[in-house]
């Protein structure tokens, strides 16, 4: 297969997801690539997502690796396979490639878990609301570009108001509900927007509250995709360089855990409703 200049961040996951299954093996590149009748360049090849990799020998190289996860390898196998040219693609060349490679994720999710502690989360925002924080960049995007930006975020949502949407649950802090984006009517709007998607059967929208003893967990806004299996689980998080997207066993053990305790702070659903048209209300 041709030499891939940019993979995407799901080619380069089940490279990573061959490598760790090489690895746990106890081989190294070379002896992995003498056995499927390749060299160690295309193997790392493989490995980094830059060269495709066909289900057979994804096969074959679960077979060497003695890998009997066979709901894993399954998975893998889909990967391999995979050809979808999702919404997203109109947007190559005219976004930064994590844009598409987070609406890719979004698309292969299984489910979607969601905290934020200053904004509403993405998924739930409306356009003006969306356009505002996008806006607030510095330096300040050309006007095009911001509304490309606003228009991508806003086709997200097919994932929760799509034919086929997928689990979504929003852990967001009062905070975030509070602060005035934009004007008083802007901000109603929003929390209106907010109360109407929680009806939803697949959205579930849970409220920490400012009056709650001894939360210290205010830096745990994440982003949490499920995978076809739980090994391909993915958390994604905005770094100082960019967003990363995590996928190590022990990191998404820990995340897993600083949801379920972002959760267990949380007002149950019907409550945060309650909450949300409250401070709906005040405005």
């Amino acid at each position: 297969m041709a030499r891939r200049k940019q993979p995407t961040a799901r080619q380069e996951r089940l490279g990573a997801e061959l490598r760790k299954l090489r690895e746990a093996a106890g081989l190294k590149g070379r002896e992995a690539a003498a056995l499927l009748g390749t060299d160690s360049a295309q193997m790392s090849q493989i490995e980094f997502g830059t060269a495709g990799v066909s289900e057979e020998r994804v096969r074959r190289m679960a077979a060497h690796y003695a890998c009997t996860d066979d709901k894993l390898i399954e998975a893998l196998v889909a990967m391999a396979a995979d050809r979808t040219r999702g919404w997203w693609e109109e947007y190559r060349g005219l976004l930064p490639t994590p844009f598409l490679d987070l609406s890719e994720l979004e698309h292969h999710a299984a489910y979607y878990w969601d905290v934020n502690f200053l904004h509403v989360p993405g998924l739930l925002q409306t356009e003006d609301y969306a356009r505002r924080v996008l806006g607030h960049r510095v330096p300040e995007l050309p006007a095009p570009d911001l509304e490309l930006r606003v228009r991508h975020r806003m086709q997200r949502k097919v994932i929760i108001e799509g034919l086929t949407p997928i689990p979504y649950e929003a852990v967001v802090h009062e905070a975030a509900l509070r602060i005035r984006v934009g004007d008083r009517p802007a901000a109603r709007a929003q929390l209106t927007r907010v109360m109407e998607l929680s009806e939803a059967d697949d959205v579930t929208v849970r409220v920490i509250p400012f009056d709650l003893d001894g939360f210290a967990g205010a830096d745990s806004t994440m982003v949490y995709a499920g995978g076809a299996v739980p090994k391909l689980d993915t958390v994604v998080r905005d770094a100082p360089h960019g967003t990363a997207f995590i996928d190590s066993e022990a990191q998404l053990s820990r995340f897993q855990t600083l949801f379920r305790r972002m959760e267990a702070a949380s007002l149950e659903p019907g409550r945060s409703r309650d909450f949300i048209h409250r401070l709906a209300k005040e405005l």
